[in-house]
Formats: structure tokens, sequence, C-alpha cells
């Protein structure tokens, strides 16, 4: 057993085994102008809107923060400063070096952080091109919230059409942005970082297109594989959630703990089923809207069925008491992972109408175009409406 034990050992020694897991080994650093030392900073793995933290450190008394990334997989990290400020970058074989603001000094604070750029190469000069495309378009939407918001003799329905149709418009224009992107940059493995902003039927050609210049490149990148994988698998799933299909099955817990409700129990009705949750302010703002349809058409056949994905159970009950919704309640179980791959979404609020069968007749439903729908299902007489977008991340 000892000799055993020796050559085990040896064994470690000659092959790495025992060594840290394989992988290129990246350097992020920065300065931090106005650091915040009740946090540290963070590299974390998001996924939906789960996060894998995969490693931390300290800000030094300078300002200055250094961080060695063990990189196992390729892709896209959040490196969080202090809470303060994060930015997406693409870690592979590029040392980075990224500066931040940091904490927000004015003396009133406002979550709306400065663009953050990283210093690096090739693969993080697409992720700062993108980046920037986001940061912009976040910028525009706010403004057009707070100019449309503000606007005199306007109703709310009018505010909520005119939003719509700008927030369709700055959809469509960060739409044709990033595909200038990913069809200018489709030589860099950073190029997979875009594409999840172009999914759809409509966009399937581009993306195959995207795919095969990357491929050609470097045909057997893990990477790669791996995103045409999910991306079938992604696909098989949108054709079993398009509309006219069954809307998919499950059950989670009711607030009282006494039953288990899911879509397939509200058949032999018109169903809205919400999935939100606590933290979510757009989710917040749009219940409003939700009890004016409720009290609309609760009568005419429609049920409301709201699930929230949040991790924090006393948040749920303390946000469904304050928020006082008068239908049914339900929360998904690690978070909403498993619910948000079934229904593929992964920006909340999301809405959907089932119909008294079951089967999805609209999707990704908010303020005006909600209560198109039900007055369409309700009347038989279809309106055109915008849907509004979901908040991502």
């Amino acid at each position: 057993m000892r000799k055993l034990l020796v050559f085990v050992l040896y064994a470690c020694l000659v092959l790495g085994a025992c060594e840290t897991p394989t992988g290129k080994t990246i350097t992020i650093k920065g300065k931090v102008q106005f650091p915040d030392n009740h946090f540290k900073m963070q590299i974390v793995e998001r996924n939906g809107f789960n996060k894998i933290l995969i490693d931390s450190c300290e800000v030094k008394e300078d300002g200055t923060y250094e961080l060695k990334m063990n990189v196992e997989r390729p892709g896209v990290y959040t490196l969080d400063c202090q809470r303060w400020q994060s930015v997406q970058f693409w870690a592979e074989d590029e040392d980075l070096e990224i500066d931040f603001r940091g904490m927000d000094t004015a003396r009133i604070k406002i979550k709306n952080p400065p663009y953050v750029y990283i210093h690096g190469g090739p693969n993080n000069e697409l992720m700062n091109l993108m980046n920037w495309n986001n940061y912009r378009g976040y910028q525009l939407m706010i403004g057009i919230s707070q100019g449309v918001y503000r606007t005199p003799d306007l109703d709310m329905a009018s505010k909520q059409e005119l939003s719509g149709s700008f927030y369709k418009m700055l959809g469509e224009e960060s739409l044709a942005r990033t595909k200038y992107l990913a069809e200018r940059y489709a030589d860099r493995n950073s190029v997979l970082a875009l594409l999840p902003g172009l999914r759809g039927a409509e966009n399937e050609a581009f993306v195959e297109s995207v795919l095969a210049k990357l491929e050609a490149r470097n045909p057997n990148y893990a990477p790669l594989l791996k995103y045409k994988q999910d991306m079938a698998e992604a696909k098989a799933q949108r054709e079993r959630l398009a509309e006219g299909k069954p809307a998919p099955e499950f059950s989670f817990p009711t607030p009282e703990g006494d039953k288990q409700l899911g879509p397939q129990d509200f058949k032999g009705k018109i169903l809205v089923l919400d999935f939100w949750a606590s933290w979510c302010g757009p989710c917040r703002a749009e219940i409003p809207h939700l009890k004016e349809a409720y009290k609309k058409y609760h009568d005419k056949d429609v049920e409301f069925f709201s699930v929230s994905i949040d991790k924090d159970d006393a948040a749920w009950r303390k946000a469904m008491k304050d928020e006082n919704m008068p239908w049914y309640q339900a929360q998904a179980p690690k978070a909403g992972k498993d619910v948000m791959k079934q229904y593929q979404f992964s920006g909340i609020p999301y809405i959907l109408v089932l119909d008294k069968e079951g089967r999805i007749v609209g999707k990704n439903l908010r303020g005006k175009a909600l209560t198109d729908k039900l007055e369409e299902m309700v009347s038989g007489k279809k309106k055109e409406s915008v849907a509004m977008p979901a908040m991502g991340m």
C-alpha cells in the first residue's frame, strides 16, 4: 500500500495532476476611483438570473485590485465592482485592465452607473462595442420613459402606447447594430457573446452564417460546439412553445402551502400567466396594469396566475402583501431556473395568455398589448398592439 501511495504521488508530480485546474490563467487588474470596502471585487458566471462566483479579491488601500483567473471555460463573465458597477468581459487568453468609478459619491444616489471600458485584446474590443450598444440603449430607454411620462395632457393608456412604440424602435435599432457587429467581427471568438441577442426564427439564417465563419477558422472550438448544441435544443423548445401549442405543465406551491398550482389547473378559463419577482422594478410597475386587466376581465372567464422566481421566500411574501394582488400566486423553486428554461425566457416580467384549452395564444405581453389580447379573446375581434420588452440581465 505504501509503495502504491508513493507511486500515485510521483505520478501527480510528473503529470501535474495535483496542480491547479487546467486552463489558461489571465490577469484582470485595474483601479477603483471611489472604493467601497464593505464589498469585494467579484468575477461571476451568469446563467439567466443564477450566478456562480468564480473568484474575488479586496481592493487595496491605493484603490488598485488584481485577480488571477483560471479560465476552464472560455466565454462571457461579469466583473462586479463592489456592487456598484459591473462589466461583461470575454475570458480566454487576454490579460485585462479595467478601471471603475466605483461608489456613487453624489448626495442623491441614482443606480445608473457610467460605461466601463475594457483594455484588452481583440476579443474584448468586440465586448466593448457590445457593452456600448447595450449602455446607449439603456440610456435612451430611460430618456424616452422620462420624456413620455412627464408629457402633460396624456392619459396613462396613451403614454403606454407611445412608449411601447418608442421601445419597439429602440429594439429594432439595437438589433441592427448587433447584426452589424456580428457580421463584421465573425472571426473573433467573442462574437458568440452577441448571438443570444439574435434569437428568433427571423435571425436563424444570419446566425448560421456567422457561426460558419467562426467554424471555418476554428472548427473544433469547444464554446462554438456547445453554442450550436444549445441553439439546437433552444430551437426545439421554441417550436414546442409556439403559439397554438399547449403551455408546458408545472406544479408550484401556493403561499398557503396547502396545494400546488400550474397552468394545467386553469383549463376551461382564459389564463394570464405572469412570471415576476419582488426585486424586479418593471414587474412591480406592471402590477397596476394587471390589476386593471383583472378588474375588467376577471368576470369574463379570465383567470390570473402570477409565478414568482424569487429566491428569497420572505421577500416574495412581503411583495405580495405590499402589492395586494387579488389573484392566484405560486413560487417557482430554485429561483425559477427550471421554469425559465422550460418557457424559454430570460427577462421579466414575462406574461403569456393561454386559451381555455391551455394553448399559448400570446407571449411577452404588457400594458396595452395584454389588454388588447384579452379583448380579442373575449370578443373575438383581433387588435394590433406592441409587445413590451422584458427586463434582461
